[in-house]
C-alpha cells in the first residue's frame, strides 16, 4: 500500500510550554537572532505596506551528525480540531508571511552539535491588509521516516519560529459564536443513569488581531431556572484573524427532563458577541411511552370511525319536495 507523508509543523508549534525557549524537538531548533538586550522566543515585527525589513533566523543541529533542512516562510491557521497554532506546508498557497519573507537560502546544512545563521528579507506588498499576519520560519528535513506495518504513514518533521507580523493601518477585533448545537444522551430510565449532553459551536474571529478569547456558557430551563453558568477553558489561547475554531463542551449531570435555552459568550479586547440554541430534554422511556400511546390513540380512533360508518349503513337519496308531498296523500287520503 501506498505510504503518506505527513508534515508535523503544528505539533512542534503548539508543544511550546512557555514563550522563553525555541521551538525545539530534540534533534533541532529554530529561533530569532538574539537582539542586544536578550533572546527573542519568537519573531514580532511590524511594517507599512510597500515597506520592507530584514531579520535573521538560527537553525541548530543537537544531533551528532550533519543534518540538511528546506528553510521556507508559511502562513499560520488554527487547526479546526483544537485550534492549535499551525502552519501551512511548502505546497500550500501563501498569501501572507509565506509569500512576503525570504529567505537568503533555501536549503542548508548543520553540522553536528553546530549552528547556521540564515538572513531573510520581508516585503510588504503595496496594499495590503492591515493587522495581524501570523506565520512561521521553518526548517524542514525533507527525508521521509516510513516507519513500520503496512498501514505506516511516512513521516517529513519540522520545526517553525513564529512570526507575528502587524501591518500598519486600522485595527479591528470582532468575534462571533456560530452554529450552536446540543446533543442528549439520556439514560433509558429516569433516574438510573447520568444524562450527559454535548455542547458544540464555532468560535469565528472575523476582525483583523489576534485574539485571546474568552468563552462563558449559561443554561436556563423552564421559568428561567438557571442550570448552568461556568467559563470554559477548553479555547484556543490564540484566535488568528479570519480562522474559525469548531469546539465541543461536555454538560454532564444535564437535565433529564426540561425545555430551555442554552447561551454561549465569546469576548476579547474590545469585542464580545453571544449565540444561543434552545434544547428539550425528554427521557428515552417518556418518549417511548408517548409515542406507544399516540399510536394505539391514533389505531383506536381509525377503528372507531370505521365502526360508526359500518352501523349506519348505506346512505338513503334524499327526497324531492313533490316526492314528499305525494307520500303524505298516500298516507292521508282524506286531505286530498
Amino acid at each position: 500500500m501506498r505510504k503518506l507523508s505527513v508534515l508535523l509543523l503544528g505539533l512542534f508549534l503548539a508543544a511550546l510550554a512557555t514563550p522563553a525557549h525555541a521551538a525545539d524537538n530534540g534533534s533541532w531548533s529554530v529561533y530569532p537572532v538574539s537582539s542586544k538586550i536578550a533572546a527573542r522566543p519568537y519573531f514580532y515585527l511590524s511594517a507599512d505596506p510597500g515597506t520592507s525589513l530584514s531579520d535573521k533566523v538560527v537553525v541548530a543541529n543537537k544531533t551528532a551528525a550533519p543534518l540538511t533542512f528546506r528553510l521556507y516562510a508559511a502562513d499560520a491557521y488554527n487547526t479546526a480540531r483544537d485550534g492549535g497554532f499551525a502552519v501551512r506546508t511548502v505546497h500550500e498557497k501563501q498569501r501572507g508571511v509565506g509569500a512576503w519573507a525570504r529567505p537568503a537560502r533555501s536549503r542548508i546544512t548543520v553540522p553536528a552539535h553546530g549552528e547556521v545563521t540564515v538572513p531573510f528579507t520581508l516585503r510588504v506588498p503595496e496594499g495590503a491588509e492591515p493587522g495581524d499576519h501570523p506565520g512561521a520560519l521553518v526548517a524542514l528535513d525533507e527525508r521521509i521516516d516510513k516507519g513500520s506495518g503496512p498501514l505506516a504513514l511516512g513521516v517529513q518533521r519540522a520545526v517553525a519560529a513564529r512570526v507575528y507580523l502587524r501591518v500598519g493601518g486600522p485595527t479591528v477585533p470582532a468575534i462571533s459564536v456560530e452554529n450552536v448545537h446540543i446533543g442528549h444522551s439520556q439514560p433509558l430510565v429516569p433516574g438510573f443513569g447520568t444524562s450527559t449532553s454535548t455542547i458544540s459551536y464555532t468560535l469565528h474571529n472575523t476582525g483583523n488581531v489576534t485574539l485571546d478569547p474568552k468563552v462563558e456558557l449559561r443554561a436556563k430551563g423552564l421559568f428561567g431556572r438557571t442550570l448552568l453558568s461556568r467559563d470554559l477553558s477548553r479555547i484556543p489561547s490564540e484566535l488568528l484573524p479570519g480562522q474559525r475554531v469548531h469546539l465541543t463542551e461536555p454538560w454532564r449531570g444535564a437535565p433529564q427532563l426540561d425545555w430551555g435555552d442554552i447561551t454561549l459568550t465569546a469576548s476579547a479586547q474590545d469585542t464580545r458577541e453571544s449565540a444561543s440554541a434552545s434544547f428539550f430534554a425528554v427521557p428515552w422511556i417518556a418518549t417511548a411511552v408517548l409515542l406507544a400511546v399516540l399510536a394505539v390513540g391514533g389505531v383506536l380512533f381509525v377503528r372507531t370511525r370505521r365502526t360508526r360508518v359500518v352501523g349506519q349503513g348505506p346512505a338513503r337519496p334524499a327526497r324531492s319536495p313533490a316526492a314528499t308531498r305525494e307520500a303524505e296523500r298516500e298516507r292521508h287520503p282524506s286531505r286530498r
